[in-house]
């Protein structure tokens, strides 16, 4: 994985009527968008090419400038071997997008005086009280230390509390535990079960030294469902997902809706092949369509777990846009979201030029970035090859949504960044 009730848009609402494997839609240029009609069509272009190539089976991709769909493009197939096209209301495992909407959780809970970011998580989960740390030996093996002081909720959603995927110099303890890799969908027990067996393992870093990325999110999501004393699901539910008008936004897809869902494929020997189903884990991931349809539906992982389409992630970037209102209802104050989306790793190392949220990257260099964008922008992706950003300087919120895995050097990211900033007038 990459450290890394319907739309009242006529152009969106437009896009889910039509069907084929690759319609564009399109807003005129006008001042208030500022965006280029001729220039932005090079994003489909290189979409349809992709295709064409073999490098995708499908992809969807959504742009939004002040709320209102400036461009969206369904490119490919959802199922290439069916010859099914894809669609603008194709269901996508959206994996850590889902971290997102876990952070939001929290902060919510923040700002309703039932949570504090310093708080130790031990607080909620005692059996997170005292943890411990892997500290490798230049001769080999490791040693097992006390964790300097507690894991704060603040650690977890910076990804600053030491807690990888199961990486690290106690990587065998953790296999051994059965506890590697994002994916929960085939597990029969709650991700609450196993996040408690996980506090007896060693830890990759001591808490505030390091950015590791790992289960901090799935960790947290327990803690959400301790504090409000709902599941993660139905907190999600209730609170964001459907307020929010997410109708296809879920943690397994509804048997009415099964049919939606992308197929996965993987890269390799110059073009994507069909994965397995429902697959297995490799290197730390799980490849494959996975188990979101005919699982035992009951891990509700807080870290990678959500399917969703385009169009209702979109409303989600767009509430965060907006400094966490939407449609007359408030979900967050502009304060908590100016806070989730400044850097707080302080000296702790990252990608050059990018800082880290509670929950989200953050752009804070340009030149050092090396990419377009704009400083502030603030975004992240998912394990199936998806990536999401919001740009509050140029107003923009962008989905970017297929499904590969492993995605090996498939190099769509950045020229699709660069394909839609040059389409800025």
């Amino acid at each position: 994985m990459r450290t890394w009730r319907y739309w009242r848009t006529g152009g969106l609402a437009l896009a889910l009527l039509l069907a084929g494997p690759a319609p564009a839609q399109v807003a005129e240029r006008t001042a208030a968008t500022q965006v280029s009609r001729e220039r932005i069509a090079r994003v489909g272009r290189l979409l349809d090419d992709y295709v064409a190539q073999g490098k995708l089976a499908g992809a969807v991709i959504q742009v939004q400038q002040d709320g209102r769909t400036v461009y969206t493009k369904t490119a490919g197939w959802r199922d290439r071997e069916a010859r099914d096209p894809m669609r603008a209301d194709t269901i996508f495992r959206i994996a850590s997008q889902t971290k997102a909407l876990t952070s939001v959780a929290a902060m919510m809970l923040v700002e309703e005086g039932r949570l504090v970011l310093s708080d130790p998580v031990g607080k909620y989960l005692p059996e997170w009280s005292k943890t411990t740390v892997a500290v490798a030996r230049k001769g080999g093996g490791y040693d097992v230390v006390a964790a300097k002081r507690p894991i704060t909720v603040r650690d977890l959603m910076t990804h600053t509390a030491g807690i990888s995927y199961g990486s690290g110099p106690a990587e065998k303890a953790w296999r051994d535990a059965g506890i590697t890799g994002w994916y929960f969908a085939d597990r029969a027990t709650p991700v609450a079960a196993v996040v408690a067996r996980m506090a007896t393992l060693p830890m990759a870093a001591q808490p505030g030294e390091a950015f590791v990325y790992g289960y901090n999110t799935d960790v947290l999501g327990v803690v959400v469902e301790k504090v409000s004393g709902r599941t993660l699901d139905a907190f999600l539910t209730e609170r964001l997902i459907a307020p929010l008008g997410m109708k296809d936004t879920f943690f397994y897809a509804p048997a009415d809706k099964a049919k939606r869902v992308a197929t996965v494929y993987s890269a390799g020997a110059g073009e994507v092949t069909r994965a397995a189903d429902p697959g297995r884990l490799e290197n730390g991931s799980h490849v494959g369509q996975g188990h979101y349809v005919t699982g035992p539906r009951t891990a509700f992982s807080g870290g990678a777990g959500l399917l969703s389409t385009a169009a209702d992630y979109g409303r989600f970037l767009e509430m965060l846009r907006r400094g966490g209102e939407l449609d007359g209802r408030r979900y967050l104050s502009r304060k908590g979201v100016e806070l989730m989306t400044s850097n707080q790793l302080g000296d702790i190392p990252f990608n050059p030029g990018m800082g880290f949220g509670l929950g989200f990257s953050i752009r804070q260099d340009l030149g050092r970035a090396g990419e377009e964008g704009s400083v502030g922008e603030f975004g992240w992706g998912g394990a199936y090859h998806s990536q999401y950003w919001v740009d509050p300087r140029e107003r923009l919120t962008v989905v970017y949504l297929t499904q590969v895995i492993p995605a090996g050097d498939l190099d769509d990211h950045a020229k699709l960044r660069a394909l839609i900033y040059q389409a800025l007038d």
